[in-house]
């Protein structure tokens, strides 16, 4: 979803757009850290690098931050939210990006380290500044200034000292003191020959491509966002259904992932994987896919309830195979830690029609009933009795001869924690 540069401009037609920022939350103890998924997207449309909001947010949070240009990472050290840094953005671009006398956020930074001063330039109006320095990132931004900064009259001096000595290598300059010598009359014979069209060699068409390519993937980006979540979520099935098809499912965990953020629609990936991954051998595709549904579930209660209404579908689906074996299949998606108790008993609670019929919502939940009832008790009895524990779940799981036993179910200890990052 794009929002405008200014956020202050409530103009639906607003010209300035941005991707909203994205942030994920990764580690956990003394090494949380929080990765700006999208910070290169949203640097490009301030036109400016990504190292200088992500430092921003470093100074105002009193953080430290790191950089990862190679592989696109932008990391802010503890945990912090989307939305808070998404306020915090407005305050650097309001200082940083848009002019001061149109609020147009067409600007260029004009950095001397020299003279220690940064200048701003707006192409909108034609305003020329200079910026206060008093802010901490200042000290970075001149240390750092940007690629399209020519750094002063250093450059230029720099240009013509290596254009001189090219000269002097191709003898093209004599030895004669007199300066006038070096200066070649005009040939105007040749004028009419001179090339005034574009470098068309293979390098320079190649150069133009992948400049044209990187201004569509931005605007594909955009576009991708301002559509309905629907539009949205089927572009996430189509992605998984081709990966599946292509034979590469079960290595596309982490690609399925950075799809579903780059789509915005995260916590309803467990919807789309049930649909394509899931059938009537279902308990034996929850071991086989539960590294895909950890890296949506994983301590994100939403996901939880999408994999949920997804696995109602598929026993919409299955209803003769699936609808004597929900206990079980409940059982082995809480055993794989993709589910957690208060979510399967909220689930239960309430029969929803959103995704199967009502009476079939109904149905699943009686069936699920002997499980839902033990996971109670375990809850309310996890300090108490194994022996009692162990009768209840006997008596719900005896039904068949092939069936095995039902251990009674721990609760995690800090030991038994998943580390989503070492999957």
């Amino acid at each position: 979803m794009s929002v405008n540069v200014n956020r202050s401009v409530s103009d639906q037609f607003y010209r300035y757009k941005m991707p909203r920022l994205i942030a994920k939350v990764e580690g956990k103890g003394n090494g949380i850290k929080t990765v700006i998924v999208n910070m290169v997207d949203v640097a490009k449309a301030l036109n400016r690098p990504p190292t200088y909001p992500t430092k921003y947010f470093g100074c105002e949070l009193g953080a430290q931050t790191q950089f990862d240009v190679k592989n696109d990472r932008f990391i802010v050290n503890g945990s912090h939210e989307s939305n808070k840094l998404q306020d915090m953005l407005d305050g650097f671009i309001k200082k940083f990006v848009l002019c001061p006398e149109c609020d147009n956020p067409e600007t260029d930074l004009h950095v001397n380290p020299k003279k220690q001063t940064i200048g701003n330039s707006c192409k909108a109006c034609g305003y020329r500044g200079m910026l206060d320095t008093k802010h901490k990132l200042c000290t970075f931004i001149l240390k750092n200034p940007p690629e399209n900064c020519d750094g002063g009259t250093g450059k230029k001096e720099k240009d013509k000292k290596n254009r001189k000595g090219k000269e002097k290598e191709n003898g093209s300059s004599s030895s004669n003191d007199n300066p006038l010598d070096e200066i070649s009359p005009p040939r105007v014979e040749d004028e009419d020959d001179e090339d005034w069209g574009e470098d068309t060699t293979a390098e320079a068409q190649q150069k133009r491509m992948a400049e044209i390519s990187d201004h569509a993937k931005n605007l594909t980006l955009s576009e991708e966002l301002e559509k309905p979540i629907e539009d949205r979520v089927n572009t996430l099935f189509n992605f998984v259904k081709k990966r599946k098809e292509e034979g590469v499912i079960d290595t596309s965990d982490k690609d399925i992932l950075a799809e579903a953020e780059r789509l915005d629609v995260k916590a309803m990936g467990p919807l789309v994987l049930t649909e394509v991954l899931f059938d009537d051998r279902i308990r034996e595709q929850i071991k086989k896919y539960r590294r895909h549904f950890l890296r949506f579930c994983h301590n994100n209660k939403k996901a939880q309830k999408y994999l949920l209404h997804g696995f109602e579908c598929v026993v919409d689906i299955h209803q003769a195979q699936l609808l004597p074996k929900i206990p079980r299949t409940l059982k082995e998606m809480y055993d794989a830690d993709l589910l957690e108790e208060e979510v399967i008993i909220s689930w239960a609670e309430k029969p929803s029609k959103k995704y199967v019929s009502k009476e079939l919502a109904k149905e699943i939940r009686v069936k699920a009933e002997p499980f839902i009832k033990w996971l109670k008790e375990a809850e309310e009895e996890s300090s108490g009795n194994d022996d009692e524990d162990d009768e209840n779940i006997e008596v719900v799981y005896s039904n068949t001869a092939s069936v095995p036993k039902i251990e009674t179910l721990k609760t995690a200890t800090k030991e038994d924690e998943i580390d989503i990052d070492a999957i």
